[in-house]
């Protein structure tokens, strides 16, 4: 009989630890710090999924061959751009979210438009009447898609053996569980023992795993948090359960890029590609209304207008509020003492409220000259002509600093109809303006830019 040995595991980044401590040294959280024990194993009794492996010996890096991953067709062109061109094989993906956003769903109807690939389906949350139900709800159908439910990791192994999938999904890894370990499934160690084990089975046999976990609000729990080392991609869907939009954003990936969006719309039927979020994001109501500012954002290489939107009122009360959803509130701050510095618009005694429509959360700093000017809008309570689109960084001298890819985001704004773009000065340099029907409108300084928009 092997002693049991007593250890302390972070939950929220998988750190050990020999006794308890409140803070976690490695990521920084306070109070998550569990006691799990740990009984080892010998080693003749670990099972060897997949293949046997074989030694490798050191050999220099100009011998071993190269070329593109050979990749499997998803048939979704977000999920395949999100994955940098499709599913590569071997790899280990997974796909975290809070309970009810719609992971499930968007895994299972894209293996049911999979009909040319052999898929398992392992499903350890629902039963076979309810994966039915939702296919036909989702309306799809799939001889080649095979679905079984199960929670014990060396069964799981028994039927991809049986099988012999191209791909295996399985949902969701907190409830799968070994036996090796005596913790309850969905632990720290269950979760990291069971990953490492699907990893060696996906490079072993070269089959592509799809993995879906599940994460709270708190983050406490063994989710994304603690895989993130271990697979290959991380796909984070997120959204708001009460709007119909959902966003899959890549969180890791070695085999991609990690800066591509793609965006869904819930439906009753499912989850539906949304090709051109630009017309969705944009109202087309806001005609005569102040505080709102059409930007040109970009995630990764997909341009897109968003809608900036602020609301700028006396303080009520001693302090006045600074509130944003969907932009960081410390660069809000920054562009408001810009805006008084600068320019000398006194904002300090008033409060401060900017919102991105749609639900996105925008990183780009070439939106800051939509914010600063939705602000002064609203400020002044005059409307920005609604055909003026803008895209440009503000410094903190005042000045309009140049953005990336202004041909992407000139091209978008005039495939929607917009007539005038506010952009940098120095992004003319290299544009070749003959090809725009568009009216550009070059500002080098926030002050000349408030002229361009306000007179």
């Amino acid at each position: 009989m092997a002693k049991e040995k007593t250890v302390y595991v972070c939950s929220h980044c998988g750190q050990e630890s020999p006794k308890w401590v409140g803070k976690c040294p490695a990521c920084g959280q306070w109070n998550t710090y569990v006691e799990q024990v740990v009984r080892p194993e010998p080693a003749a009794k670990r099972p060897a999924p997949g293949i046997a492996s074989v030694k490798m010996k050191p050999m220099p890096i100009g011998e071993v061959e190269g070329g593109e991953e050979p990749r499997i067709d998803l048939h979704d062109q977000e999920l395949n751009r999100v994955l940098g061109g499709g599913l590569v094989r071997g790899s280990l993906v997974l796909i975290g979210g809070e309970p009810g956003i719609g992971k499930s769903t968007l895994v299972l109807q894209t293996v049911l438009r999979m009909p040319e690939k052999r898929i398992l389906y392992v499903s350890g949350e629902e039963s076979v009447r309810q994966l039915k139900l939702r296919a036909d709800r989702l309306s799809g159908t799939s001889d080649n898609c095979l679905i079984v439910c199960e929670t014990s990791l060396e069964q799981i192994y028994v039927h991809i053996k049986n099988v012999q999938p191209d791909l295996v999904v399985i949902d969701s890894i907190q409830t799968i569980s070994t036996d090796m370990l005596d913790s309850s499934p969905g632990s720290i160690a269950q979760v990291r023992e069971c990953s490492a084990s699907i990893l060696r089975f996906a490079k072993e046999t070269h089959t592509a795993v799809i993995l879906i976990g599940h994460i709270n609000k708190e983050g406490s729990i063994a989710g994304p948090k603690v895989l993130e080392h271990i697979v290959d991609t991380v796909l984070q869907f997120e959204g708001d359960q009460h709007y119909m939009y959902r966003i899959l954003r890549s969180i890791k990936n070695r085999f991609g890029s990690t800066a591509e969006l793609g965006i869904y719309e819930m439906r009753q039927d499912g989850l539906r590609q949304v090709s051109n979020p630009s017309e969705l994001l944009l109202s087309q109501d806001h005609e005569g209304m102040s505080g709102v500012a059409i930007a040109s954002a970009l995630e990764g290489i997909r341009p897109f207008l968003i809608e900036t939107q602020a609301l700028v009122s006396s303080a009520v009360y001693g302090n006045p509020q600074r509130s944003a959803t969907g932009f960081d509130i410390r660069r809000m701050n920054m562009l408001l003492a810009v805006l008084e510095k600068r320019v000398g618009f006194k904002l300090a005694q008033k409060d401060v409220f900017l919102n991105i429509a749609g639900g996105l959360k925008v990183n780009d700093p070439a939106i800051d000259l939509a914010v600063i000017s939705a602000i002064l809008s609203s400020n002044m309570d005059v409307a920005i002509e609604p055909e003026v689109c803008m895209a440009g960084e503000v410094g903190l001298s005042g000045e309009i600093r140049p953005v990336n890819r202004i041909e992407q985001r000139i091209g978008e704004a005039e495939k929607l109809g917009f007539k005038r773009f506010v952009l940098p000065k120095y992004n003319l340099q290299g544009l070749n303006t003959k090809k725009t029907k568009i009216e550009l409108v070059p500002v080098r300084k926030v002050e000349e830019a408030f002229r361009a928009l306000f007179g």
